[in-house]
């Protein structure tokens, strides 16, 4: 087992408690009160690899229980092994083995994350999703995550940043019809979706990719590094009508446009109205 694998396994064991579990702590629950955690990164279940487990359950029993907490009305969440639930169910079995841990809901979809990694069990996409939201519920940095979960900030960093592409892209990564290196080429570049296509038609190579969406990404680069004029006639525009405002340039500066962002449906509707006036 490598370092980085190491330390995902002590994270789960310590996060779950369960290393020194034993039969006494194995309680028995009926199937149908135990229901999926909301919150679980992986959404892709594949159907084949179910039915074998399910087939592996039949033959010789459910051998690692699942882990879940407790819920209203005598029901149970599943923290840890929903796969195993679901072959479970397709076997037919009418009660399973299961671990109760009292669990908070900030740490409830962390623990999912840590297992899946585990197993290798998330997509990219799912993987990317998953770092996202915990940042985002959780308040915190990529940099504190990392220690979390011992993936390296740059690996998460990398993951959010494919988010930004199209739900084509991600299912062709998904598919494995473009690679990663593909997909952080085409980050930021337009008609994304069509260079993805190409892509995969072609056979492109990413050094490919990068050549021919390099000049773009200059373009973008220096359109980043904006006129301290135009700062300034961005932030006059702000205070005046009370919205953030955005000045882009058309890459000859003879055109461009104006961006107005609302935070939510309120300033929308009023942007709507001194529009029409």
């Amino acid at each position: 087992m490598n370092k980085e694998n190491k330390k995902l396994g002590m994270g789960l064991g310590a996060l779950l408690n369960t290393k020194n579990q034993n039969n006494n702590n194995i309680n028995k629950i009926d199937i149908t009160n135990i229901y999926p955690n909301k919150k679980q990164p992986r959404k892709n279940f594949e159907e084949k690899e179910i039915k074998e487990l399910s087939e592996s359950i039949k033959n010789q029993g459910l051998i690692q229980p699942i882990v879940v907490r407790e819920a209203p009305n005598n029901t149970y969440e599943i923290v840890a092994g929903e796969r195993r639930w679901r072959a479970c169910q397709m076997a037919g079995l009418h009660s399973i083995n299961c671990v109760v841990m009292s669990v908070d809901e900030k740490n409830i979809y962390e623990l999912a994350l840590i297992e899946n990694i585990q197993r290798e069990n998330l997509n990219i996409v799912e993987e990317a999703q998953a770092y996202k939201n915990l940042i985002q519920l959780n308040n915190i940095k990529s940099e504190d995550l990392s220690k979390k979960i011992g993936k390296s900030s740059s690996h998460i960093s990398n993951l959010i940043r494919i988010l930004e592409l199209d739900d084509e892209i991600h299912q062709m990564i998904i598919d494995k019809k473009i690679s990663m290196g593909h997909a952080r080429a085409l980050i930021g570049v337009p008609n994304a979706i069509d260079k993805a296509r190409e892509i995969f038609e072609k056979k492109l190579s990413v050094r490919d990719v990068e050549k021919s969406t390099s000049k773009h990404k200059q373009v973008r680069k220096k359109q980043k590094e904006k006129d301290p004029n135009i700062s300034d006639l961005e932030k006059e525009l702000s205070d005046k009508i009370g919205l953030r405002t955005e000045i882009e340039f058309s890459d000859n500066g003879s055109s461009g446009s104006l961006k107005l962002y609302y935070s939510d449906l309120n300033q929308l509707d009023e942007i709507m109205k001194r529009l029409k006036k």
